[in-house]
C-alpha cells in the first residue's frame, strides 16, 4: 500500500522517491520537537529510554537496509561495502573532531567555571550540533535506498519509517534539552523541525541522485550511510543514555527498537 503510493507520487522517479522521504523524516523530527507543547516536563528515564529505542531502530536498519542489501546489489558485495563503512566512520570521526562538540563541555570547562546559564545553553548549542551531525548520514541513507531503484522500494521504505520513528524520540529529547536551557518551547520546536528539514532533505534528494547517475557507487553509499549511523550510535546515543543511571532502560528502548526495525523489514521487505 506504501510503496504504491510513493510510486504513484513520484512516477518511479527516484529523485522525486528521495525527496518523499526526506519530507517525511524531517515531517517526523518536526513531530517529535512539537511533542514538547503536551509532553511538557518528560523525565531523564523516559528520554533515554526512547533515545534507547531510537538507537535500536538505527542499528537494525543498518544492516537489513544497508548492509545487507548492498552486499547483495549486483554490482556490490563484502569488500565494497566494508570500505564504504569504514569512509562513513572516519568522515563522522574527523567531522566531530572540526565541529566543537558536547563531550568537550564535559571534558573540559566545568559549568561552575562558565557560569551556570552559559554553561546550560553551551550545552545545548553543542547537543544540537551533535544531533545535526548525526541527521546527515540518516538522510543520506534515506536518500540512497531510494535510489537503489524499484527493486528495493519495499527496503527503502523501511528504512525511511525506522529513521522517521527514531525521529520521533530525538526529536523530543533536543527540544526538552534546548527548553532546560531557556530556550522558548513554540520557537524552538518550529526551529528543531526547520533544522532537520534544511539537513536530512536536501541530503536524501542528494543520496538518490548520487546513485542514480552513478549505479556502481551504490553499494559504497550504502555502506557509507551505515557506517554514519553505526558510528553515531556507538559515539553519541549510547553513552548519553549510559550517562545518568538509566542504562538497564536504555538497553531495554534499545532491544525494542531493534524488534522493530526488524518487524518492518520483513513485513515491507
Amino acid at each position: 500500500m506504501i510503496e504504491e503510493v510513493f510510486l504513484r507520487l513520484s512516477g518511479g522517479n527516484p529523485i522525486i522517491l528521495g525527496l518523499l522521504g526526506g519530507l517525511v523524516i524531517a515531517l517526523l523530527n518536526l513531530l517529535g520537537a512539537v511533542l514538547v507543547l503536551v509532553y511538557r516536563n518528560p523525565s531523564e528515564r523516559v528520554l533515554d529510554g526512547a533515545l534507547g529505542f531510537a538507537a535500536g531502530v538505527m542499528l537494525a536498519a543498518s544492516f537489513t537496509s544497508l548492509i545487507l542489501p548492498g552486499i547483495e546489489h549486483p554490482q556490490g558485495g563484502v569488500l565494497q561495502v566494508l570500505f564504504g563503512l569504514a569512509i562513513g566512520a572516519l568522515v563522522l570521526d574527523r567531522a566531530d573532531r572540526w565541529v566543537p562538540h558536547m563531550h568537550v563541555l564535559v571534558t573540559g570547562r566545568t559549568r561552575e567555571e562558565q557560569g551556570m546559564d552559559d554553561g546550560r545553553t553551551a550545552s545545548v548549542i553543542l547537543f544540537i550540533v551533535a544531533i545535526t551531525l548525526h541527521n546527515m548520514p540518516e538522510g543520506l541513507a534515506v536518500g540512497v535506498g531510494f535510489g537503489s531503484g524499484p527493486e528495493f522500494i519495499g527496503e527503502a521504505i523501511a528504512l525511511m519509517l525506522a529513521i522517521g520513528i527514531q525521529n520521533i524520540p530525538e526529536g523530543l529529547a533536543v527540544s526538552v534539552a534546548a527548553i532546560n536551557a531557556g530556550f522558548d518551547r513554540l520557537f524552538y520546536a518550529a526551529l528543531a523541525g526547520i533544522r532537520a528539514g534544511l539537513v536530512e532533505i536536501p541530503l536524501a534528494v542528494f543520496g538518490a541522485f548520487a546513485v542514480t547517475v552513478a549505479n556502481p557507487l551504490l553499494p559504497y553509499a550504502m555502506g557509507f550511510a551505515a557506517g554514519g549511523m553505526l558510528f553515531v550510535i556507538s559515539d553519541e546515543i549510547v553513552p548519553e543514555t549510559h550517562a545518568r543511571g538509566h542504562e538497564r532502560v536504555a538497553t531495554l528502548g534499545t532491544m525494542v527498537g531493534v524488534i522493530v526495525m526488524l518487524y518492518l523489514d520483513v513485513t515491507l521487505g
